[in-house]
């Protein structure tokens, strides 16, 4: 049986969207077999999708050919159960190559990051993803987020091309976003995918559903799966005791935590897979680790984390 189209298998996920991370060995070197784990278990415990060498997974850090391994490994690992999502990013022709690499890899679809380090108008950015949009047969996502702010009637434009299937926002501008909601329903034809995109989504998630936003990335899945896929659960079923249980005694004290470093989105989602078990190694510089104390304070709220979804039960 053919799969249905990404935007069809994306548009009800059964499951968080998984964001893995990128395993790195003690001298930096990439561990495919760890990554390969890594999405593996994320895959059974119950992701409804894996985006691939994308914030989480350090795409700014990793060389073409890093990307390309990890993109197959990730296919390979999945073998079709859900569908693969590669990050593409930097200048146009970068972009390109790494869509059309992906593309080769095996990948479902692209989410498109920011140009890099330019801030661009809008006619600049539109240019941009269209030519990306064009590079390859996959159905692109693009991410909006630092210096790829659109207006809503750049995002209708988008909605409008070819190949281009939705929007991510990690901006956090919700009267942005309600704006582009209202401008791409009444002006453009079909369904368009909105993904709430902020580090650690959930926290946000509610005030995003309603303004028309119902999909979102979960950086929590690749460590604490249970607490991501509780909270996921209790969210589409209307449970908003369970809900506000988890915001309040795991999800708001990670963000607090989170916000003690500048990367701490990635670096200590990293140390919280490594507290799973998984050695999937340090973040690559620019970033940084965590302290002791940070990462023993992180091992302290998963455990609290899984004893709020005791008491629930």
């Amino acid at each position: 049986m053919t799969p249905a189209p990404l935007a069809a298998r994306l548009s009800v996920p059964s499951g968080p969207l998984f964001f893995p991370v990128t395993a790195f060995g003690p001298d930096g070197s990439l561990r495919l077999d760890a990554y390969r784990a890594h999405v593996r278990r994320g895959v059974e415990a119950g992701a409804a999708a894996v985006f691939a060498c994308c914030g989480t997974g350090e795409f700014h850090a990793l060389t073409p050919e890093e990307f390309e391994a990890c993109v197959e490994a990730a296919v390979e690992e999945t073998a079709g159960r859900v569908p693969v999502v590669a990050g593409a990013g930097y200048g146009t022709a970068l972009a390109v190559r790494y869509a059309r690499t992906a593309e080769r890899a095996g990948a479902d679809g692209l989410l498109a990051m920011p140009p890099y380090l330019v801030v661009a108008g809008q006619e600049g950015l539109l240019r941009h993803y269209r030519e990306l949009a064009s590079a390859t047969a996959l159905p692109v996502v693009v991410y909006q987020r630092d210096n790829a702010v659109f207006t809503p009637g750049t995002v209708a434009d988008l909605a409008r091309t070819d190949g281009i299937i939705g929007l991510k926002d990690g901006l956090g501008d919700l009267d942005l976003m309600q704006r582009i909601v209202s401008a791409v329903r009444t002006g453009v034809p079909g369904d368009f995918l909105y993904f709430n995109g902020l580090p650690t989504a959930e926290q946000t998630q509610l005030a995003y559903r309603a303004i028309g936003v119902p999909l979102y990335s979960s950086a929590v899945f690749c460590f604490a799966p249970e607490i991501a896929l509780a909270f996921h659960a209790a969210l589409a079923s209307g449970d908003d005791r369970t809900v506000h249980r988890l915001l309040d005694g795991f999800y708001r004290p990670f963000v607090e935590l989170r916000a003690q470093g500048r990367g701490f989105a990635v670096s200590l989602v990293k140390a919280g897979v490594r507290l799973r078990g998984l050695d999937v190694g340090e973040v690559r510089p620019p970033l940084h680790e965590p302290s002791e104390d940070q990462v023993k304070q992180l091992a302290q709220l998963i455990e609290r984390g899984h004893a709020l979804l005791e008491e629930a039960e």
